[in-house]
């Protein structure tokens, strides 16, 4: 937590001292803190960019989203407009970096990122990362429920729970999950994911959640309850235990978000993409993730400024929580 002595070293660079579009860009201008850096061990939470999508099946792209993410993310403010939460004072953050894939070598690429997140988790920090495609997320996961299997709140239109693609490939932005599952790291009884539809395949993505206890809650359901009532029950599921944020852009109307791979239309408005974020105050979230934002397919810019958005609500939520635990812990 954020000490009086050293805060000004944690507060991001303010647009009254410094104009938005001047200096280098770090995520919401916050201090570059990589691994090795002195003050690691000190970070309470890391934003890591994962600038790969190996994964990718169709469209490619999101490898250039931690770029654009940081670009816009300089737009972020020290308050959150709605919540007044300033997260920047309340826990250190700081820009990790970003994780070093090999473009020529998905197997490599995932061992690179699991590599970086154990470092992340064994300096008991909390990773906060803009991908790169879905497939991002299994090394994270593997780094960080190694030793326990997590839940999970999942914002998405595609379930990515396939077992394989193209006659036997295991490893694509549609399969982690299905991967989680299977290797322990994720326990699917406390698993929701919001968001579904789309055209599909088949159905068999939806038989492995209800087979295993996955709970989907398909875009139709959402537009016919409130979103209150939705995270309501999201949250119940997860319960009190450790918890994990996946969020793909692709949850979000393609209206709102073009800059991605994989659009399904008939989704959420970005202000409903901001309230369920914001409604994950009190799990107990020990990472999240904001994947699948693709500069090519976002002139303006617009999608991945939804996206830093999107991520500055992750990090409120992450920020109560560790505040809400230290507090706990020094009673």
């Amino acid at each position: 937590m954020t000490d009086a002595t050293d805060r000004d070293f944690w507060q991001p660079v303010s647009g009254f001292d410094l104009p938005r579009y001047a200096g280098l860009p770090t995520f919401m201008r916050l201090p570059f803190v990589p691994p090795g850096h002195a003050r690691f061990a000190e970070v309470d939470v890391g934003l890591v960019g994962a600038p790969w999508d190996g994964g990718t099946t169709n469209r490619p792209g999101p490898r250039h989203g931690p770029r654009q993410l940081r670009d816009l993310s300089t737009m972020i403010r020290a308050q959150n407009g709605v919540t007044r939460v300033r997260p920047f004072e309340a826990v250190r953050c700081a820009d990790l970096g970003d994780v070093s894939p090999n473009p020529a070598d998905l197997m490599d690429s995932l061992a690179r990122m699991e590599d970086f997140f154990s470092k992340v988790r064994a300096a008991d920090i909390v990773p906060l990362t803009a991908g790169g495609d879905h497939l991002c997320t299994l090394p994270i996961l593997r780094a960080l429920g190694r030793e326990r299997p997590l839940g999970m709140i999942h914002f998405d239109s595609h379930t990515d729970l396939f077992h394989s693609y193209f006659g036997g490939t295991m490893y694509t932005h549609g399969t982690p999950f299905r991967r989680a599952v299977e290797e322990g790291l994720l326990d699917p009884k406390r698993v929701c994911q919001i968001g579904i539809r789309g055209s599909a395949y088949d159905w068999e993505d939806r038989d492995f959640a209800a087979a295993v206890g996955i709970r989907i809650i398909p875009i139709e359901e959402f537009h016919a309850r409130s979103v209150e009532d939705v995270m309501a029950e999201a949250r119940a599921i997860v319960g009190d235990g450790e918890t994990y944020v996946s969020y793909d852009i692709d949850f979000v109307d393609p209206a709102f978000a073009p800059g991605t791979g994989t659009p399904e239309v008939g989704g959420p408005t970005s202000w409903q993409a901001l309230s369920v974020a914001r409604l994950l105050d009190g799990v107990k979230v020990v990472g999240a993730d904001l994947v699948e934002v693709s500069p090519p397919f976002d002139p303006s810019g617009g999608t991945a400024f939804l996206g830093a958005s999107i991520l500055l609500e992750l990090l409120c939520v992450i920020a109560c929580s560790l505040t809400s635990s230290a507090a706990g812990g020094s009673e």
